[in-house]
């Protein structure tokens, strides 16, 4: 594991330099990742794009169904996408060889710019991807009046 940044990739430390993103980043938080008992997808991977017309979220959520998913508008500027994964029903007759997968809960947050339109958020889910879509309002172009130079 390497503790340089990187600029490319599915690094959560991209969040670092992001001005938008509430996220702090934890180095630490990478090496704690690593105990069976911390929450689910606490490394959850968002995807941030912008387009001419909106501020596109994607996110991995495999094996989650849309029911255990929320996504919220706090303050009328942050989007949390947050959720749970819950523990398999363990049979005693069963034996683990390994158990990598974890359970439990996980909150991402992303502070929104002012340019967009709270009003018409939508998301959908398919085949383990949360697409969350934010249309951005149409941005007001300055009035500019020219002055006639005398002289």
């Amino acid at each position: 594991m390497s503790l340089i940044p990187s600029f490319f990739g599915n690094n959560r430390r991209n969040s670092f330099f992001d001005p938008f993103s509430l996220d702090v980043w934890d180095p630490l938080r990478e090496f704690s990742s690593l105990s069976r008992d911390n929450s689910a997808i606490v490394n959850a991977r968002v995807d941030w794009r912008e387009t001419p017309e909106a501020h596109v979220f994607k996110a991995d959520l495999p094996g989650l169904k849309k029911e255990e998913v929320k996504v919220e508008i706090e303050e009328d500027s942050v989007l949390k996408i947050s959720g749970e994964r819950h523990v398999e029903k363990e049979d005693k007759n069963d034996t683990w060889h390994r158990v990598e997968r974890s359970s439990g809960q996980f909150t991402r947050k992303f502070r929104l710019p002012e340019n967009v339109k709270m009003d018409q958020v939508k998301a959908a889910m398919e085949n383990g991807v949360l697409t969350v879509t934010v249309p951005k309002a149409e941005s007001k172009k300055p009035d500019v009046k020219s002055i006639q130079i005398s002289g």
